[in-house]
């Protein structure tokens, strides 16, 4: 039977999944439907899974998200593919914030894919496979309108953490003599500039198109990490899916692989304040180097870092295991 013959079933979606997961889920199906045909691919709810397994029978079962037994429960799934005879996946989008709880999976699955490449290491079996999250065309791309008046100096939008604070205090010296947005849960507290407001996703795509920095902070809040406190590695999905928007990023780098995904000509990176500063001294005024490095940070993203390109390197593995 050829790969374009074969019945796939998504299944993902916890009891709180976020709307953004559920978008992510759509774009799955889209990298899956490439690889296996239109009407070959089927999404439903992790709560029908076990259900749609016994009707479709499906070669490959492709779950992905979280694994936190409050989130959702995967075991029944996994159960009902193996009495169809189904190759069984599982595509850990969380790692390694939720690590402590892989028991919940890890023998479950043929394969296990985690998103973070230094977390994949602790899974402790083997057919355990790095494939970083990724953008969606349809969600995030934008042109890069040159025309557009940039009113915001620095932007970052997204939760206030521990550890997030600490560095935007310590680049306070710099920031303060900024046009400053630093927007999201927990930020109200730190003056002017900062707010605690939500964003949706197109208000956040516009914020991109009127910022001239953008700042790229890593996230250190473990729900489930207190055995080994995994460090992040790999870029969080909002790398790439600010790339893909045409935002000129600044990426705080930690322990992060940015390196492998996007080149000094893309996305300049800081480790201190006075990188910063000379980060800022340099692009903050110049349009057309700023516009240059977004547009390559983009056009790379387009070609490598969509969830259609994950999803074939999954394929891909899958093949080499002789699974497919």
């Amino acid at each position: 039977m050829s790969r374009k013959e074969q019945k796939v079933l998504l299944c993902s979606g916890g009891r709180y999944e976020s709307h953004a997961n559920a978008q992510v889920r759509a774009t799955i199906v889209e990298g899956l439907e490439n690889c296996f045909g239109k009407g070959n691919v089927i999404s439903v709810h992790v709560t029908a899974a076990a259900s749609a397994i016994q009707t479709l029978r499906p070669a490959l079962v492709f779950a992905s998200g979280s694994y936190l037994p409050e989130s959702t429960y995967f075991g029944e799934v996994s159960r009902a593919a193996k009495k169809v005879g189904a190759v069984t996946t599982f595509w850990a989008t969380e790692d390694p914030y939720e690590q402590d709880a892989h028991y919940q999976i890890a023998n479950d699955f043929d394969v296990i894919f985690s998103c973070d490449r230094w977390g994949h290491n602790f899974y402790q079996r083997d057919r355990v496979f790095h494939l970083p999250l990724g953008a969606c065309p349809k969600q995030h791309y934008v042109p890069i309108d040159q025309q557009v008046e940039k009113t915001i100096d620095v932007l970052f939008c997204g939760v206030a953490f521990s550890s997030r604070k600490e560095v935007v205090r310590n680049l306070m010296p710099v920031l303060q003599q900024l046009n400053i947005r630093i927007i999201g849960p927990g930020w109200g507290e730190m003056g002017v500039g900062f707010s605690d407001a939500r964003i949706e996703k197109q208000q956040l795509i516009e914020l991109y198109s009127r910022s001239r920095i953008v700042l790229n902070l890593g996230r250190s809040l473990h729900f489930e990490n207190k055995r080994f406190m995994i460090s992040p590695s790999t870029p969080g999905p909002r790398t790439f899916e600010a790339a893909a928007a045409g935002a000129f990023q600044v990426f705080h780098e930690e322990t992060h692989e940015l390196r492998r995904y996007y080149s000094a000509d893309e996305i300049p990176i800081f480790s201190n304040r006075d990188d910063f500063e000379q980060i800022v001294n340099r692009y903050l005024r110049d349009d057309d180097l700023r516009f240059e490095m977004a547009k390559k940070a983009q056009e790379r993203t387009m070609r490598e870092h969509l969830y259609g390109n994950r999803i074939a390197q999954a394929v891909d593995y899958l093949m080499e295991e002789k699974l497919l």
